[in-house]
């Protein structure tokens, strides 16, 4: 017998990889890692030097986008939110900036919390966190680029 819970009926299914944009960043396609385990998504990001416009604090950061390819890259900024203490997966503590964007997913586009930081070891540049996701999507872990394809 299948139970399905009603309040995940009508919402879209994404898999455990997605490709993603984000616009006002610049940044037109990053593969990131649906991550439920993640309470915040996170962005590779090097050379983040944070700054002031109009009396308003920004950061500045570059980013490459894809896997594998150290040449391609943009420089983004955006304003900061906040400086916060996260704890990654190995369970070490990091401070790190947090920006707020607009992710585009297939058709939907919708503002999340983004933390900057080195993903350089890891295999995906961008983690889709668990608040981001929340109440959007249900996660499908045996399925990938349900939505967001590479055009």
């Amino acid at each position: 017998m299948k139970i399905i819970k009603k309040s995940h009926i009508h919402k879209p299914c994404v898999g455990w990889r997605e490709w993603l944009e984000l616009p006002e960043l610049g940044i037109p396609a990053v593969k990131a890692k649906v991550d439920t385990g993640a309470r915040t998504s996170a962005i590779h990001a090097f050379k983040v030097e944070p700054f002031q416009k109009s009396k308003k604090h920004y950061v500045r950061f570059w980013v490459h986008p894809l896997q594998k390819d150290k040449k391609y890259k943009i420089c983004c900024e955006a304003p900061l939110v906040d400086y916060r203490s996260v704890v990654d997966s190995g369970g070490h503590r990091e401070k790190r900036y947090v920006i707020e964007t607009p992710v585009k997913l297939g058709d939907y586009i919708w503002p999340i919390e983004i933390t900057l930081t080195n993903r350089d070891t890891m295999l995906f540049r961008m983690l889709l966190g668990r608040t981001a996701l929340k109440g959007r999507f249900v996660v499908d872990p045996g399925l990938s680029f349900c939505i967001g394809k590479l055009k």
